[in-house]
């Protein structure tokens, strides 16, 4: 029984870590207001996912709340998984690319060009989340 709660005390703090960054980076891209989006555009997301961009700062904060309330678990931690894949994805592309642009990540605030220590920062969430899960 104790192992048990161990086990989901452990997942739920791995999925609560990347909840308070999806919040805090939700929150900061609020504040920033229209400077975030312009600055977010800058990293050139694909087509398809341009319309979405403007939601980004709503969804980190209801998909932050989630993990950290514990709702809907699994398919709540799957979905940050590919959430942050994505994002992970487009910096990799922009880098790969010889791109510098600025991060959008928290906020207009980050004025410093990508680099891969995002796309290691993101990797890190990820893997929290899959241990998380397993």
């Amino acid at each position: 029984m104790a192992s048990q709660l161990m086990e989901i005390n452990f997942a739920w703090a791995c999925a609560s870590v990347v909840g308070v960054v999806f919040i805090f980076a939700g929150i900061q891209k609020l504040l920033a207001g229209i400077e975030w989006l312009v600055q977010a555009k800058q990293l050139r997301p694909p087509r398809i996912a341009q319309p979405f961009v403007p939601m980004v700062p709503y969804i980190e904060l209801v998909v932050g709340g989630l993990l950290i309330a514990g709702v809907q678990e699994i398919p709540v931690r799957m979905l940050s998984i590919v959430l942050l894949s994505s994002f992970t994805a487009l910096l990799f592309a922009r880098l790969a690319a010889g791109e510098r642009p600025p991060c959008a990540c928290f906020s207009f605030r980050s004025t410093r060009p990508i680099g891969w220590s995002n796309v290691t920062r993101n990797v890190g969430l990820i893997a929290l989340l899959v241990a998380s899960i397993v």
